[in-house]
This record gives C-alpha cells, sequence and structure tokens, in this order.
C-alpha cells in the first residue's frame, strides 16, 4: 500500500515528468533591443503596440525558463519575433471593405509555379516545413522554424510520468 501523504513524496511526480510551471520576464524594451527590425528610427512599434504587449504576455507563459536555461531569452525572442511577424502580415489600420480585411489574412507559402497569361501562381511549403511538419504555424515564419528547431534540441531530454 501507498501512502502519498509523506513529505518527501510531494513534487516527486510533477519533478519525474519534467513539466515546469515557471513564468518568464522576457519585456519589451528587451525585445526591442533583440529585434530592432520590428521598431521604426525612432523607437515605435510598427504595429499595434497592446497585440504586441499580449503577445510579449504569451512569450513569457510559452516558454519557460527553467526548460529553456540559457537559451531562454533567445527563445523567447523568437517566439514574439515569430507571432510579431504574423500579426504583421495581417496588420492595417484600416480596411474599406470586408475583402479588403478579409484579405489580410490570406496564407501565403513559396511560390511553386507562376504563369503570366491569365496571371496564375501556386505555392509550396513543404521545402522550408521538411523537419517540423508537426509543429503548426510556427513555419509560417522563419522566427517560428529556429524556435521549433531549438524546441526540439531542448525537450531532448528524458520525460517519465509516474
Amino acid at each position: 500500500m501507498f501512502y502519498w501523504g509523506k513529505p518527501q513524496f510531494f513534487g516527486v511526480r510533477a519533478a519525474a515528468a519534467n513539466i515546469g510551471h515557471s513564468v518568464g520576464s522576457y519585456t519589451v524594451e528587451e525585445f526591442r533591443s533583440d529585434h530592432p527590425q520590428f521598431f521604426n528610427a525612432e523607437g515605435d512599434f510598427l504595429g499595434s503596440r497592446s497585440m504586441l504587449e499580449q503577445i510579449v504576455q504569451m512569450a513569457n507563459a510559452a516558454i519557460q525558463p527553467d526548460k529553456w536555461l540559457d537559451s531562454w531569452r533567445y527563445a523567447a525572442g523568437l517566439y514574439v519575433a515569430h507571432y510579431v511577424t504574423l500579426s504583421l502580415r495581417s496588420y492595417a489600420e484600416s480596411n474599406e471593405t470586408p475583402q479588403q480585411a478579409a484579405a489580410s489574412g490570406a496564407l501565403v507559402g513559396m511560390v511553386k509555379s507562376a504563369t503570366l497569361g491569365d496571371a496564375s501562381v501556386s505555392y509550396d511549403t513543404s521545402a522550408i516545413t521538411a523537419g517540423t511538419e508537426d509543429w503548426g504555424d510556427l513555419n509560417a515564419t522563419t522566427y517560428g522554424q529556429m524556435l521549433a528547431n531549438r524546441a526540439k534540441l531542448v525537450g531532448m531530454g528524458g520525460t517519465l510520468v509516474l
């Protein structure tokens, strides 16, 4: 018979499972320092500031410092850069029609083929997503692909769930 009320067993399951609960402290200022390409010469963010702040909060919850260790700031920056890029792809000050608003969210990949007569273009993303097929939207930007590849290395450690 097992008695789990003993203090020496508290947290054993979580520790053995290698599941952390730490929260990061990445900031908009650190992002500006790490990725200045998203800011103008005056230091203003090129998109919605409130969206940037929400993405930074998501990064702090998703990229756990106790898992990434010394690579944590790099990973948090890649996370923010990835989602900011996706956000900026659909950013517009305003739109005049519903069609314009809908077009701002269009999915775009690598050009596979193009013709000039009757203008036809087809896209192929398989060349850039090989190796991270199951990583969802992280394949949509270079930042996301770098994050996914680093995450595969960080996640290589063993996990045991009792």
